[in-house]
């Protein structure tokens, strides 16, 4: 199987690439189309939710830049 990578865009969506299956809360399976990349709206703009249209662009600040969690507790 293939990495699976998520990646936290500067503004804007969370980009999932990969080997991946995207369910909705009953556990029934979306068709991506063949698909294997996507990208997921934070912002809440989108009309295509989960998935990002593009909405966010100007109403949607976030600097994407890793870190350390802290321990789980």
């Amino acid at each position: 199987m293939a990495d699976t990578t998520i990646k936290v865009n500067n503004n804007g969506s969370l980009t999932v690439q990969g080997e991946f299956k995207v369910v909705d809360k009953d556990g029934n399976e979306y068709n991506l189309g063949g698909r294997t990349i996507v990208s997921f709206c934070r912002c809440g703009r989108s009309n295509n939710k989960p998935f990002c249209d593009g909405s966010h662009r100007g109403h949607f600040e976030h600097e994407a830049v890793a870190f350390d969690l802290p321990p789980k507790k």
